[in-house]
């Protein structure tokens, strides 16, 4: 049973009772009449035919509450397009699938790319921005989840628990994060959370001095859980990155955006796994290497724009701070997992530590270096004030691709 203890200046909503399934979706029932809610899932083809989705798919079948599911396509051919519009037919829900490499949404991405609007690498965040552009199009839905496709431990409650804060008439949250502790099959997983995020943010603290915003993100107790919940007009001015800063974006938008009583964060998994990423020691392009230099970069960034001052001396000391405290962190770790009957790899999480302390150095280097990058996809405000039928067009492709497309 989780605690009830209040942590940082950001309300977290926790799981005490473990309330029946149904008492909550019957809640959630009622919301919808007055609060239609939707469902994002940003998804790669290979998904479909892992584990983890059809099971996921199952679930999402059973829900009760939901008035809109948009599933967002990515490295998918024709035949494959064609393939996940099949294999999503099972959703009794109205739902549809963005086919973001067919020519229709290329089309149109190429018309962005002209006016210096569309996200400017593939990925998650492209993604989602789509997703949410045309969940604005549509105009079906006031709350909206969004949660990753590759959970193995998937079950609807989740979701429920997720979509509940923002779903709710008589809460005011504009904006849900979920947690959960990242344990399966006996072992403590989450390293990037825990080796490199958790620690780096009290490295800045003890470097910079207190910060508002430092303190903010050091409130939630998984900051890069892919699982989050919104009122639809967040979408409107939400700017947010097409790399792996994606959800240290996300919480540092909502921090700029809105006062902390308006965001909550909520346990919505007793358990919780999902694909891990590689390592990539030797590799600072791929996999937990890459992902760690984007989501530190993002952290500097976001700082800058408050008007730190940040140099290659800093950046030093940032790294010499942050290393002791993460080496710290593993002993912790190591000792709880202990008493909990898991194991915890201390050699592999010190390697881990010590790849992460050269990337904040190279995240530092790149920061200074390119003092004109600009990560961040607009807002689809800026978009439409640009191209006042954008909606329009993106909601008419999407619905062209799965209507021609049908088997």
């Amino acid at each position: 049973m989780a605690d009830f203890y209040q942590n940082g200046i950001v309300t977290t909503l926790h799981n005490l009772e473990h309330r029946d399934l149904d008492e909550l979706e019957d809640e959630l029932v009622k919301f919808s009449s007055r609060r239609p809610m939707g469902l994002i899932l940003p998804s790669l083809f290979s998904e479909l035919e892992g584990k983890a989705l059809p099971a996921t798919i199952e679930h999402i079948a059973k829900v009760p509450y939901l008035s809109q599911i948009v599933i967002g396509l990515d490295r998918a051919e024709q035949s494959q397009f064609e393939y996940a519009l099949d294999f999503f037919k099972t959703l009794p829900q109205d739902h549809c699938v963005l086919w973001n490499d067919g020519p229709r949404l290329k089309a149109l991405d190429e018309e962005l790319q002209a006016l210096g609007l569309a996200p400017k690498e593939l990925g998650k965040g492209r993604n989602v921005w789509y997703c949410m552009g045309y969940v604005l199009a549509t105009n079906k839905v006031e709350s909206v989840a969004l949660h990753d496709c590759d959970i193995l431990t998937y079950d609807r409650s989740l979701l429920a628990r997720l979509i509940y804060p923002v779903a709710n008439p008589q809460f005011n949250y504009e904006f849900c994060k979920g947690f959960y502790a990242r344990v399966a099959d006996g072992k403590v997983n989450g390293r990037v959370s825990r080796l490199l995020v958790t620690p780096l943010l009290r490295a800045l603290k003890h470097t910079l001095g207190h910060n508002d915003y430092l303190e903010f993100m050091d409130s939630f107790r998984y900051p890069l859980a892919g699982e989050f919940s919104f009122r639809r007009d967040v979408l409107n001015d939400i700017r947010i990155p097409s790399d792996w800063g994606l959800e240290i974006g996300v919480l540092s938008e909502m921090h700029r955006n809105y006062s902390h009583n308006r965001l909550c964060q909520a346990d919505i998994a007793r358990v919780y796994d999902h694909k891990h990423q590689d390592l990539s020691l030797n590799n600072d392009q791929g996999g937990l290497s890459k992902m760690s230099i984007d989501i530190t970069k993002a952290l500097f960034r976001k700082l800058a724009t408050q008007g730190t001052v940040f140099s290659t001396e800093t950046f030093r000391t940032i790294k010499a701070t942050y290393f002791r405290i993460a080496l710290d962190f593993i002993e912790t770790y190591h000792n709880d997992a202990i008493m909990n009957g898991l194991t915890l790899d201390v050699h592999a999480e010190e390697k881990a530590v010590e790849m992460f302390a050269r990337n904040i150095m190279k995240a530092g280097k790149n920061f200074l270096d390119n003092p004109m990058e600009t990560p961040f996809i607009p807002s689809w405000n800026r978009v439409i004030s640009a191209k006042p039928d954008v909606l329009e067009c993106l909601r008419k492709a999407v619905e062209e691709d799965n209507a021609e497309f049908s088997r």
